[in-house]
């Protein structure tokens, strides 16, 4: 099997996601640096045109993808054969699409408003810090209540649903601090289930990766 491209910056939540999704199944994978100031220029555009990371491209299949959720599912289907982070079984298979969707539409977006308004808003605007703020808090304790009496999200073990939400929450220490309104301590479901994946070595990796021009795996 020939290595996948990842085109990716480091420690940024979505290609994290994509590496944690290479290192749990095993897929070989070589990561293409992208500076800042390339993501809007034509030779990026022509691989995303959204002008974002993380994309791939599979020269198993020579397709090129991007959007890390469609990335995450192209994974899962073509190379997920033993089932390790997936099910087969319904309903588990839908209900971990739907947790996986929740943190596409849900945290990823809510979190990296919260994330900019806090650290890289130019104007201190507290009302959109706030809005934000509490958007994230309001999908912790969804997922804190669903994730009572459970260990993963869907069934007996960690899918790349629970994998999704990792690499976002690893930034919360950052785009939280100094908000009175947020401690981890009041989620105690929350915190465990953070904490297990936190444990994982395809996380551990993924959120220590630094900017290398060759990234393997």
């Amino acid at each position: 099997m020939q290595p996948i491209t990842l085109y990716w910056r480091p420690q940024v939540p979505n290609p994290s996601k994509i590496v944690i999704i290479f290192e749990e199944l095993g897929i070989p994978y070589v990561g293409k640096f992208i500076e800042h100031a390339d993501l809007k220029q034509p030779a990026f555009e022509a691989i995303n045109p959204n002008g974002r990371v993380p994309a791939i491209h599979d020269p198993n299949t020579d397709l090129t993808l991007w959007e890390s959720g469609a990335i995450v599912s192209y994974l899962i289907e073509k190379y997920d054969t033993e089932h390790k982070l997936s099910y087969v079984t319904e309903p588990e298979k839908y209900h971990v699409l739907q947790w996986q969707h929740y943190q596409s539409t849900g945290q990823g977006p809510y979190w990296g408003q919260a994330a900019w308004f806090q650290l890289f808003h130019q104007e201190p605007l507290e009302s959109a810090k706030k809005r934000y703020v509490d958007e994230a808090i309001r999908i912790v304790k969804v997922l804190d209540k669903w994730l009572a009496g459970r260990d993963w999200l869907v069934g007996d073990k960690c899918t790349y649903a629970d994998l999704a939400y990792v690499s976002w929450n690893a930034a919360i220490p950052l785009f939280m601090q100094g908000r009175s309104e947020w401690n981890m301590d009041d989620y105690p479901n929350f915190k465990r289930w953070n904490e297990a994946m936190m444990g994982r070595a395809s996380v551990m990796k993924a959120l220590s990766m630094a900017k290398e021009e060759d990234v393997k795996g």
